[in-house]
Parts: structure tokens; C-alpha cells; sequence
């Protein structure tokens, strides 16, 4: 099997997914994951959509993530691995979809309007 990429993206993240046949080592940005992500509810993002199938030890990941928080580059692995898997075999596709790894979270920051101090916060009315 060759190497197979694939793009996940959320918020302002996005993740290069680099998957190849192997034992299951999963590099980001030259780091295991674990060492990047400290939290253990963080890593479990970047892995949850291998254990979904059940093939964490098949294949070995390299990734390449930049912008955003570290949520959010873990959510845009996420969907870069699902994304990945089903080039490889189109099975996985009905167990990734069901948790809805394959669906691109377009939700963002909504941006601040001028008079206002946040998106939608006004500032302290007086009627006196």
C-alpha cells in the first residue's frame, strides 16, 4: 500500500494526514501525539476515529497541523484520518458517518461589529 493523504480542517486549523501501511505510530508535526497533546480528552479526539473501525495498530499516521487552538487541530486530525481511512476501504465509511467524523464542522468565531465591544454584546444601557 502507497501512502495516502487527505486535508481535515476546523475553525482555523487545518491538518495534512499523511497514512501509510505500519504499526500504528501517529507523529504530529514530528512529535508522537501524545507528547503534543498533553490532554488525555484531547488525544482521545485524534484517535477515536481509528478505534471506530478498529484498526489502531494497521497503520502508521504522520500529520501536519498548523493554525488554530490545539481542540481544533485535534478535531481537523480527526477528520482528516476518517477522510484517509475511506480511500483505503469504502466499509468504513458507514461506522465513520454515524458518529459524524466525516461531516466538515464549519462552525467559527463570529466576528465583532463596530459599536459593540464583542460579536453581540452591547454596551451598559442608562435610560438616565
Amino acid at each position: 500500500m502507497e501512502m495516502i493523504n487527505s486535508l481535515g480542517r476546523r475553525k482555523a486549523s487545518v491538518a495534512r494526514v499523511y497514512l501509510s501501511q505500519g504499526t500504528g505510530t501517529i507523529t504530529v508535526n514530528g512529535k508522537p501525539y501524545t507528547e503534543y497533546f498533553t490532554q488525555p480528552h484531547i488525544q482521545y479526539y485524534v484517535i477515536d476515529a481509528l478505534n471506530t473501525v478498529e484498526v489502531a495498530n494497521l497503520y502508521d499516521i504522520n500529520v501536519n497541523v498548523s493554525g488554530g487552538g490545539f481542540k481544533g487541530q485535534a478535531q481537523a486530525i480527526r477528520l482528516g484520518i476518517s477522510r484517509a481511512l475511506i480511500k483505503i476501504n469504502e466499509e468504513f465509511r458507514s461506522p465513520l458517518k454515524v458518529k459524524r467524523y466525516l461531516r466538515r464542522d464549519a462552525r467559527v468565531v463570529e466576528r465583532k461589529k463596530y459599536g459593540k465591544p464583542k460579536a453581540r454584546k452591547s454596551f451598559q444601557f442608562s435610560k438616565r
